[in-house]
């Protein structure tokens, strides 16, 4: 497996993984599937940016990814990002969310990022975990902020300071 930058023909799997683990579950508050046409349209934003998009190729076949963008459009918070991961269900457990986010935050540090928040539904411990085992602190939770599949949902912020906490994430 490697670990490289998103291209275009990657856009169905793209679509594909976030349809199925985050638009599907709690994961992500989308409430309707994305299109290729949408996740071409985030990875052309991303690109546009100079954010990166990561994938698992394992074999030509992308298992999972790994993303940042911006945390809030206001110039103040232009040294923090606001990522996504994703590896796909059969996939999980083989540390491949580790691989991608060691690139990750390897990249925002070599962009002299200072801060990456993980914005993380309140009832996925699992995620919570993986993201503190990186090194990422919960520092709030905000009570019933969204609402997906008829019912409220609290979501946590994690944050990992980038320039303080030189993590080295291993399997």
């Amino acid at each position: 497996m490697i670990i490289r930058a998103a291209r275009a023909d990657d856009v169905n799997a793209l679509t594909s993984l976030y349809n199925d683990l985050g638009v599907a579950t709690t994961a992500s508050y989308d409430l309707h599937p994305v299109t290729a046409d949408d996740r071409r349209a985030w990875l052309d934003d991303h690109a546009a940016h100079g954010w990166p998009v990561l994938v698992a190729d394992d074999g030509g076949q992308v298992v999972g990814y790994a993303a940042y963008g911006a945390f809030r459009p206001k110039a103040g918070y232009g040294f923090t990002v606001e990522h996504t991961v994703y590896v796909a269900a059969a996939r999980q457990g083989e540390h491949i969310g580790t691989a991608l986010m060691a690139e990750l935050m390897g990249v925002a540090r070599s962009h002299h990022l200072h801060a990456m928040v993980g914005v993380v539904d309140a009832e996925n411990t699992a995620s919570a975990g993986f993201h503190e085992r990186l090194g990422f602190k919960v520092v709030g939770t905000l009570p019933q902020v969204g609402r997906k599949f008829g019912r409220w949902l609290d979501v946590e912020f994690l944050v990992l300071l980038l320039d303080e906490s030189p993590v080295t994430p291993t399997p």
